[in-house]
């Protein structure tokens, strides 16, 4: 009992929970045909992004990606960039994969892994241009804040692996995270909030979400943060 209670205390806090969204037909036939094209495997090792995408274009990450509608819509309209993608949950993983081999997309790639670990232990320090995460789960209960993904040990690590001036995206539609966001970047000297300090960013320049177009209909509030890395980290 000892043993099992202190292997449970030392699991690490997820700013996720796995959800077992029953696959499409679409989304299971896409996986089976098109994962090893297009998703990276998880090893812990570094990844060699330029021979990934053989070219040495910028990289724009995005964490979280869900169903993949924005992100595959970036990477079709910005072909002089390549994209990257963390999902955990594979409906997201197999409608993306449709995506990409319906849109011929050729500068987008995705690992199904978790996005703290993969930045642990996958990414080179300076190798991404810019960063995205787009309506994470906010985590609205107190006692359940400790879980939410936007804290100041992700976010320096984040930093550790930004290229000086390079961008930073946050969004979401629950106001007291979207609060949360500010502190937690406001107090980080590595990070300069593009906007003006403690402003959000009114009209930002990124594809709406599906999630974000149902918040809308409901009357939500979206917030946008954009900080660029100073180039002294």
């Amino acid at each position: 009992m000892a043993i099992t209670k202190y292997l449970r205390d030392k699991r690490p806090i997820r700013s996720y929970v796995i959800r077992s969204g029953r696959l499409t037909n679409s989304q299971q036939k896409a996986i089976d045909e098109y994962w090893s094209d297009s998703v990276i495997p998880y090893t812990g090792e570094l990844l060699d992004i330029e021979n990934i995408f053989n070219d040495t274009l910028p990289i724009t990450l995005e964490i979280g990606f869900g169903m993949g509608t924005s992100l595959t819509k970036m990477a079709c309209e910005d072909s002089r960039s390549n994209f990257l993608g963390i999902e955990v949950h594979k409906p997201g993983i197999g409608k993306t994969l449709h995506s990409i081999n319906s849109f011929k997309i050729k500068n987008l790639k995705l690992i199904c892994h978790d996005a703290i670990e993969v930045f642990h232990n996958s990414l080179s320090d300076h190798s991404l241009d810019r960063v995205l995460i787009f309506f994470p789960d906010p985590w609205p209960k107190k006692r359940h804040h400790k879980r939410r993904l936007i804290q100041v040990e992700f976010m320096t690590l984040i930093a550790k692996k930004l290229k000086p001036n390079a961008y930073l995206h946050l969004a979401t539609d629950w106001k007291p995270y979207a609060e949360h966001m500010m502190e937690v970047l406001e107090s980080l000297s590595f990070f300069t909030n593009t906007i003006g300090a403690y402003q959000y960013w009114e009209q930002p320049e990124r594809p709406e979400t599906k999630f974000e177009k149902r918040g809308k209909s409901l009357g939500h509030g979206v917030w946008d943060l954009l900080y660029k890395k100073s180039v002294i980290n």
